[in-house]
């Protein structure tokens, strides 16, 4: 068996999801195996990849969740990139030391800048001085960004996160794992495929359009799966998560504004969260929220107060995170998980007139937390696409502009994850290691893509 591999990364693909809609996937597992992954909690994307990447726990590795607060620059963090701020050896590091000459590409994958992988390829808008912002890539090493960019042209950006978010993004990323497959044959491709991310959180894994994402990402996983054989090539798939239907939202910092714990500053007739100067806040993330407190003797009637929050299940004080390995410096004083059927929501604002500027806009740094309501147009708005048209092109042409066209409704979101799903038919999956009647923990992911690597 050839000790070169490709581990596929299709978000939010599950046990549940694989049956007639998936031919090429379910033949690989046919032939070689899968197993059912207890996610990694929160099951989230950056803690879910770190886990697998490292074999540790949030507590070893740092990644939380997708965003955190910094206690001491006391600000919020959201999808930052830069690799070192993932703690322990990355599996590729492991094979390179058992394997001198070990080569990787990381594609996609989240935390992909200033990494010691070979070859790497991320999102990275451009953010020029007149306040535009222009969509691009980030590339190691550097010359790459130009080179792959001229012969498979721009990274189509929109389709990869916000309201256009679709298929596209996906089969560019296919097509560059092929690039670089052309040009540099790397021991291991790490290669991220977001595309049943998308309507798995408009619509919810109930409803029946759900069926032609999955075929389209069956097809295009079966093309790479055939690539990788044709090329002596071992693929893996394997995923973060599963997506589970959803019917309400939960806005626990608007329950903490009520309780007079928030401080709220204006700016420019908007309110915006001062987390440093408030007693409690949350920063909110899918059905996850770190709860921070500046005010430590409130823990008690904080944490009696969200237990008591319609569609939260459970809140983790510093012991109880220790024994679920989320014990961090980066973590929340407290932890909260909701009911399978709730997520948490980031706002704040009592008044829609009232809420932030970007909080109407694609913008995953700002907000107060993750935002899937940024998958949707604003439903309000009379020829939504012609007003992103007309935006686009002043932008273009150097002016400034705010593409607000965002809902505040999350209400919208019909699926969400994170927390632990009761049946393991929605948990993740790894096919192609082998297969087990068992589950195993997400941290045990590790030491199975490590053997398949040789290493």
């Amino acid at each position: 068996m050839s000790d070169r591999v490709a581990i596929i990364d299709v978000v939010g693909l599950t046990p549940r999801l694989l049956g007639n809609d998936t031919p090429n996937l379910s033949a690989l597992a046919g032939e070689t195996g899968l197993i059912r992954i207890d996610p990694a909690l929160p099951a989230v994307t950056c803690t879910a990849q770190s886990t697998y990447l490292t074999g540790l726990p949030p507590s070893g590795h740092g990644a939380v969740a997708n965003g955190w607060y910094d206690r001491a620059l006391a600000e919020h963090h959201f999808w930052k990139q830069s690799n070192h701020l993932v703690q322990g050896k990355k599996l590729w590091e492991t094979c390179r030391r058992r394997r001198p000459g070990f080569t990787c590409a990381k594609l996609f994958w989240w935390y992909n800048m200033y990494s010691t992988a070979d070859w790497s390829i991320t999102p990275r808008p451009l953010y020029p001085a007149n306040g535009r912002k222009v969509f691009d890539i980030y590339a190691h090493p550097l010359p790459l960004r130009d080179e792959i960019k001229a012969d498979l042209g721009p990274f189509p950006f929109p389709a990869f996160w916000g309201p256009m978010a679709g298929l596209a993004s996906s089969q560019w990323i296919a097509r560059a794992a092929e690039w670089i497959e052309e040009r540099h044959q790397p021991d291991l491709s790490l290669v991220y495929l977001p595309h049943l991310d998308y309507n798995l959180q408009r619509w919810g894994p109930e409803d029946a359009r759900i069926s032609a994402d999955v075929r389209a990402i069956d097809a295009l996983v079966g093309e790479m799966i055939a690539g990788c054989r044709h090329r002596g090539i071992r693929p893996i798939v394997l995923s973060e998560y599963g997506i589970l239907p959803v019917r309400r939202s939960i806005s626990l910092n608007q329950l903490f504004r009520r309780r007079g714990w928030l401080t709220l500053k204006e700016e420019l007739g908007r309110e915006l969260l001062d987390c440093g100067a408030s007693r409690v806040f949350a920063i909110a993330d899918h059905q996850v929220a770190h709860i921070y407190l500046n005010d430590p003797e409130l823990e008690s009637v904080v944490r009696a107060a969200v237990e008591s929050e319609p569609g939260v299940a459970n809140v983790l004080d510093r012991s109880a995170q220790g024994a679920a390995g989320l014990s961090h410096d980066r973590s929340g004083d407290l932890v909260a998980f909701a009911a399978e059927d709730a997520w948490f929501n980031y706002y704040y604002w009592s008044d829609d007139r009232r809420a932030p500027d970007f909080a109407r806009c694609v913008d995953i740094h700002r907000k107060y937390g993750y935002d899937p309501v940024e998958l949707f147009l604003d439903p309000a708005l009379a020829f939504p696409r012609l007003r992103i048209a007309s935006k686009l092109l002043r932008s273009r042409l150097g002016f400034r502009t705010l593409m607000d066209v965002i809902p505040l409704d999350p209400s919208l979101v019909k699926g969400s994850h994170g927390a632990r799903p009761a049946d393991s038919r929605d948990w993740p999956v790894l096919i192609g290691t082998g297969g087990s009647p068992d589950p195993i923990p997400a941290t045990a992911v590790h030491e199975r893509l490590l053997a398949a690597c040789g290493a």
